[in-house]
């Protein structure tokens, strides 16, 4: 329904504009409909290497040299799913994990969190669910749980709590346990996820979106909308989009626009590309203490309405983040006099007793090369938190050292390994309390020692 309304309202758009776009016109649109498209290619190339309607389940953090996701974390072991929901539902089978914390993000191709099962909303019990695509008629098994998707084409990512490396064969039980298989197998198919991670491809999805030119970037675009629907609200941006040829379930023909038209159509794109890269930078600048947040007064990670260029920065900069009351993410990216945090220095971040997060879960800070990928170090430590053997002061405060060289033995428990260079850090608090979700509590300055 929401396809046809979307539909209808571009033809009504398409016969009201007697004119042609200008090339000034067709530059300007090409410019917010990049910022508007990029999420749903972002998520294209990123599922390309995975099974689709099958399950994946990493076996161990991630290392050094991983690049399919930017910003991965080292908290939590992934159960992912890349689901195609066009023909039938798809089943997902959820094992009791016995009172472990996990969550399943289900989102859409727009990068829109939909449902988010799991110990905070769903407790730990076993259960069956059913993600069914837009449209879909029919029956479901009793007692499974019906999960509409806006889209399509849907990831799934699952985390569970996994406390360090000693942890791995406890998850990995909990991971055998998540059974997929679409609704016509059910109940005699079920497919154990397999232990692995996806081929890697020539490079990460972002680069390969920023490869593409103006033309393929909506070429791209418009091959993805004819099965994945725009959502309610987007119908002013779907008119504009029409105005240069990009039509839900037709090819993009540029050629029509003629040789000024595709110039602009590629000028925009460049612009927009740009733009959303000097908006990733300006991000991790802000904040009283030095942290940028998604608390309080920053959009709502998850569910952006038409906050278009919002979903686009963090599609860009932390693709698959979880709305503010799964998990909390800051980002720093300088010390506390605003200097750009690098690897040729040591710091320290203190966290008085009443300073350390409140949180129902749990917490950490993870560190990032400038180009926000793990970096390799002497220890393979990528993250630190309140599930490690931290080393508290007498007084219950907490000191953190971060640099590229260790501390000492007597810091080593309490030491994050710098990158090399230009980095940055993020703080991942799961299940947060409410001063943190409504911006009150903010984290320490990052301290040059």
């Amino acid at each position: 329904m929401i396809r046809c309304l979307a539909i209808f309202i571009v033809v009504v758009c398409l016969r009201a504009s007697a004119q042609p776009p200008t090339a000034p016109e067709i530059r300007s649109i090409a410019e917010r409909a990049y910022i508007f498209a990029y999420p749903m290619v972002l998520m294209h190339f990123t599922s390309r290497g995975f099974e689709i309607n099958n399950l994946t389940n990493a076996p161990a953090f991630p290392n050094a040299s991983f690049r399919r996701v930017i910003r991965p974390n080292a908290d939590t072991l992934y159960t992912t799913s890349w689901m195609d929901v066009s023909r039938e539902p798809v089943l997902l089978h959820v094992p009791d994990t016995g009172g472990r914390y996990y969550m399943l993000q289900f989102m859409d191709l727009w990068t829109e969190t939909f449902a988010a099962p799991g110990k905070r909303t769903t407790g730990t019990g076993e259960e069956w669910l059913a993600i069914v695509g837009p449209g879909w008629k029919g029956t479901l098994p009793g007692r499974a749980k019906r999960i509409d998707a806006p889209t399509n084409t849907v990831w799934m990512i699952g985390r569970v709590q996994t406390n360090g490396a000693a942890d791995f064969a406890n998850v990995h039980a909990i991971q055998r346990g998540f059974q997929l298989m679409p609704l016509g197998l059910y109940p005699d198919g079920p497919r154990n996820g397999r232990l692995g991670q996806a081929m890697q491809m020539r490079g990460t999805p972002p680069e390969e979106v920023g490869r593409l030119s103006g033309v393929d970037f909506f070429r791209t675009f418009a091959d993805l909308l004819r099965m994945n629907p725009p959502h309610a609200g987007d119908e002013p941006m779907m008119a504009q989009l029409a105005r240069i040829g990009i039509v839900p379930g037709k090819r993009f023909e540029p050629e029509a626009l003629g040789v000024e038209g595709l110039k602009a159509i590629e000028e925009g794109a460049r612009g927009a590309a740009a733009r959303l890269g000097s908006l990733d930078r300006r991000e991790m600048a802000k904040g009283k203490t030095g942290w940028s947040g998604f608390a309080g007064k920053s959009p709502a990670v998850g569910r952006y309405g038409t906050n278009y260029e919002a979903r686009a920065v963090v599609a860009r900069i932390g693709l698959g983040a979880n709305p503010p009351e799964d998990a909390v993410y800051m980002n720093c990216g300088v010390d506390g006099e605003g200097k750009p945090l690098n690897g040729a220095s040591a710091y320290r971040i203190h966290f008085s007793k009443e300073q350390l997060p409140k949180v129902k879960a749990f917490w950490s800070v993870t560190m990032y090369g400038d180009d926000g990928y793990f970096a390799a170090n002497a220890i393979n430590r990528f993250a630190i938190g309140d599930r490690d053997s931290l080393q508290y002061n007498n007084d219950g405060s907490l000191d953190l050292w971060v640099q590229r060289e260790s501390p000492g033995k007597d810091k080593e428990s309490n030491w994050l390994p710098a990158a090399p260079g230009a980095f940055n850090l993020s703080l991942r608090l799961y299940w947060p309390g409410g001063e943190i979700l409504t911006g009150k509590w903010l984290p320490p300055r990052v301290e040059l020692r």
